[in-house]
């Protein structure tokens, strides 16, 4: 028994979409890439821009799933580069991911002052 219509339909909207996906992945803007999608795929601006939307949604959701699990690569990925940065003597790199690394935690410049120890010097004249 053949496929009714709709599905097959469907199915092509759906494949369409996931090579959409695929390709904004190459860093296009929005526009480029529905230009190319219409001219691959062989359908209407008025489609392109459809199915763009539906790959705005997938993005969406990607993104949704990914939040939370973000926080713990981004910070994986700053301590990673603080030990090569360190490895190689790029002590201004270190510095720097530190720095980042302080700011997620909630270390301001202005806790580090508050927080650091004063040094006060005072010299007194020799009267004796």
């Amino acid at each position: 028994m053949p496929e009714p219509l709709t599905d097959r339909s469907t199915q092509a909207k759906e494949d369409r979409v996931r090579r959409l996906y695929r390709r904004q992945l190459d860093g296009l803007s929005a526009r480029a890439l529905v230009y190319e999608h219409k001219e691959k795929e062989q359908v209407s601006i008025n489609t392109a821009w459809r199915d763009w939307a539906e790959v705005k949604k997938l993005v969406d959701e990607d993104w949704q799933a990914d939040r939370e699990n973000m926080l713990a690569r981004l910070q994986h990925m700053r301590t990673k580069l603080f030990h090569q940065a360190l490895k190689k003597g790029q002590l201004q790199t270190a510095s720097q991911v530190l720095d980042s690394i302080g700011r997620v935690i909630g270390e301001s410049v202005e806790t580090v002052n508050i927080q650091a120890p004063e040094l006060k010097i005072s010299i007194e004249n020799k009267d004796d």
